[in-house]
């Protein structure tokens, strides 16, 4: 899908919010993107899920828990590609797991995440699946706020591949 379709999508979903916003890492923004808004809509959903589909390799995807499992899911079926889910910290009860699903030493991961802004959470996943024997070269995000998560994941080996940065979601606005 071309990137001003998927911002079409995007915007239709309401995803794009304006006003006085605190981010997860702590800052602060005039603008927030509604990550729930766009994997709740089934539109948006399938047309994120069909992007990501149309960039990926040989790849497992890994979707960091929770807000990029619904597009791990939607890719897997686009895709026809098995994923795994990469919680924030091993559970404490059932299994222990902290990378759920089925993964081998050596599988080649792609991390799914739905936006980056500093990149942590993504670097975080991307660190636990190589501790449990993954190769994981990239990270694919829906949006990338372009706030440093790009250098971060680079410093680190990874490749950042959004579908759309805050520059062409915000059209000159941010």
């Amino acid at each position: 899908m071309e990137t001003g379709t998927l911002i079409t999508v995007l915007r239709e979903a309401d995803a794009v919010r304006f006003g006085e916003f605190e981010l997860a890492h702590g800052g602060t923004s005039d603008y927030y993107i509604d990550k729930y808004r766009f994997e709740t809509d089934p539109t948006c959903l399938s047309a994120i899920a069909e992007t990501f589909a149309g960039r990926l390799d040989d790849e497992t995807l890994g979707g960091v828990a929770l807000g990029a499992v619904p597009l791990a899911a939607a890719t897997s079926v686009a895709a026809d590609r098995p994923y795994v889910i990469v919680r924030k910290e091993a559970k404490s009860h059932g299994t222990a797991n902290r990378i759920e699903g089925s993964l081998a030493d050596g599988d080649r991961v792609v991390v799914l995440e739905d936006i980056a802004t500093t990149g942590q959470s993504a670097l975080d996943a991307v660190r636990a699946l190589r501790e449990a024997g993954a190769v994981v070269e990239r990270v694919l995000v829906v949006v990338d706020r372009q706030e440093g998560a790009g250098e971060l994941l680079a410093d680190n080996g990874i490749d950042l591949d959004a579908l759309v940065t805050a520059s062409d979601l915000l059209g000159g606005r941010e």
